[in-house]
């Protein structure tokens, strides 16, 4: 995969949290580091999203289409 280099900001305090997590070695170097804390962060987001778009459905609703045309087909399922 391809690397793009860009410049943040970010705060002192911040900034020194995040080198001691360097310095203990739980990362590789601040680019790392922030990467996965960025990827992390796009991946509850969207989690989220698709949460919130799921609570918009109508579970019986969707039940009923799932079932939809079942009962027929119910009689030419193999036997076991």
């Amino acid at each position: 995969m391809s690397t793009a280099k860009v410049a943040i900001t970010m705060n002192e305090d911040l900034l020194r949290r995040l080198d001691s997590l360097v310095r203990s070695r739980l990362f590789e170097n601040r680019s790392r580091a922030i990467q996965e804390a960025v990827s992390e962060k796009i991946a509850r987001l969207e989690r989220g999203r698709l949460a919130r778009e799921c609570a918009k459905l109508d579970p019986a609703f969707e039940q009923a289409m799932a079932e939809e045309g079942m009962s027929a087909e119910v009689a030419e399922w193999p036997e076991y």
